[in-house]
Order: structure tokens, then sequence, then C-alpha cells
């Protein structure tokens, strides 16, 4: 699997587990410890994925304006993405 494939189905999962989370929040089946520890880790997913959101946003806006001729530096984040 490629490093793009990997980061894709990275992202996927997120999403996914980030999905349950919020099924499992809204269902308020939970007690106040376990609501938390969701929600805790519902944030860590949000931020990763809206990371790799814009992330890839940027490689979009690079990529079209490389079409019109533009030279631009590419855009390097914490992550190394």
């Amino acid at each position: 699997m490629s490093k793009k494939q990997a980061e894709s189905a990275q992202f996927e999962d997120n999403i996914r587990e980030l999905t349950d989370i919020v099924r499992q929040l809204e269902q308020g089946e939970l007690s106040l410890e376990q609501a938390l520890a969701f929600f805790e880790r519902g944030v860590v997913l949000s931020r990763l994925s809206q990371q790799q959101l814009q992330a890839a946003e940027q490689k979009v806006q690079l990529l079209v304006q490389q079409a019109q001729g533009e030279q631009l530096v590419p855009f390097q984040t914490d992550s190394g993405v």
C-alpha cells in the first residue's frame, strides 16, 4: 500500500470512528466518564481529520495553480504532509 493510500485509509478510518463516537454520544446511554472519554477521542480524531483535509486542499490548490503556469513552493505541515 502506498503512503497516499495509507493516509486515505487512515482518514476514512478516523471519520468512521468519529461517526461511531457521535452516534454513541447521541444515544445518551453512556456514563459521564465514558462520555468524556469518547468526547476526548472525538476531539483528537476531528483535529487529525481537519489537518488532513487542509493538507489535501493545499495540494489541490498547488496543482491548480501549477496547471495555470504559476510557480509556488509546496506547503509543509508540522506532520510533513
